[in-house]
């Protein structure tokens, strides 16, 4: 595909907007229509990106015969129905993390990309980040090895509000979504299959639903091992952070920032030609498209994580 790839964008909340910033430094690549829940605050962020069709109905986006592929930055809930209406549509797709929340869910998913062939990829940002991939080419030249990885998942939202302060019309989760980010990161880099899994939570939040305070433990086939702390109660720094204890060094990797373990910066500028983790993800997403290849992190590479999650889940339930 030598052409633009035209692309609409679901879901123009405050994720939305980070890959709407990312695509502006994409060459060959458009956003043409863009769908989300209320009409006119669509329509402002519309206006600003130059897009041209707006809707509240995905299906609206999906009759436009010049749109090539979807970004769905939409609720949790829906990532996974919307994700094989695109493909029925004979869009390719990006579904924003995680893929699904609920196994059989996925499964169709994955189902469905191996029937039609079309892309379809899940936002794991994480493999995507300089610093997360400066790790990784050491791992592939052969230069380490991850003994183990401690990772905290740190939020303060007591309340329903999305990254921007806005209230959301639907309720984060702390395994389906932010667990997802590490289970996956910790087998992509350790190279080996997870074979183990422990989770215990804290008490469940009385109108929110979900529980507020989660730990995890992981081990892979090859002996490493992950311990991953996660909490919406936290106030302090927040986000995710990552230690990466291995044979040959220790790193901390702060989003796209890295540090050894004595916190001397490393460089990790000349990485990528960005240091936007979701404007490689989308670089990803758009090189398999044009090249007819699978994308690093498609559903089919990820769909181990979401086994996990859902053993977990099982865990969770049972205990």
């Amino acid at each position: 595909m030598s052409k633009t790839i035209k692309v609409a964008l679901a879901g123009a909340g405050a994720f939305g907007i980070k890959h709407l910033d990312g695509i502006k430094n994409i060459d060959g690549v458009e956003v043409v229509s863009l769908i989300s829940r209320d009409l006119e605050k669509t329509k402002e962020v519309a206006d600003k990106y130059g897009i041209g069709h707006v809707t509240t109905d995905l299906a609206d986006s999906l009759a436009l015969p010049e749109v090539d592929a979807v970004i769905l930055c939409t609720p949790t809930q829906m990532h996974a129905a919307q994700a094989i209406q695109c493909m029925k549509a004979g869009k390719h797709v990006q579904v924003e993390i995680p893929l699904c929340d609920k196994l059989s869910d996925g499964e169709e998913v994955a189902r469905l990309q191996k029937e039609t062939g079309l892309v379809a990829m899940v936002g794991h940002t994480r493999r995507f980040n300089p610093s997360h991939q400066w790790v990784h080419k050491k791992i592939e030249a052969g230069e380490f090895n991850v003994q183990q990885m401690d990772v905290q998942t740190y939020f303060f939202r007591r309340t329903n509000m999305n990254a921007l302060g806005q209230p959301r019309s639907w309720t984060d989760h702390l395994l389906w979504h932010h667990a997802a980010h590490t289970v996956d990161l910790f087998a992509y880099q350790a190279g080996s299959p997870i074979v183990k899994a422990n989770a215990i939570q804290g008490p469940i939040h009385p109108t929110l639903g979900i529980a507020m305070d989660m730990s995890i433990q992981l081990k892979a086939a090859n002996g490493a091992i992950c311990t991953l702390s996660l909490s919406f109660n936290n106030d302090g720094p927040l986000g995710t952070f990552f230690r990466y204890i291995g044979d040959t060094g220790t790193y901390i990797a702060r989003y796209d920032d890295l540090v050894n373990g004595k916190e001397e910066k490393i460089d990790v500028s000349k990485v990528d030609v960005s240091m936007n983790g979701i404007e490689l993800q989308d670089r990803e997403f758009f090189a398999a498209i044009r090249e007819g290849r699978e994308p690093n992190s498609s559903v089919a590479s990820v769909f181990a994580c979401y086994k996990v999650l859902h053993d977990l889940e099982q865990q969770l339930n049972a205990g």
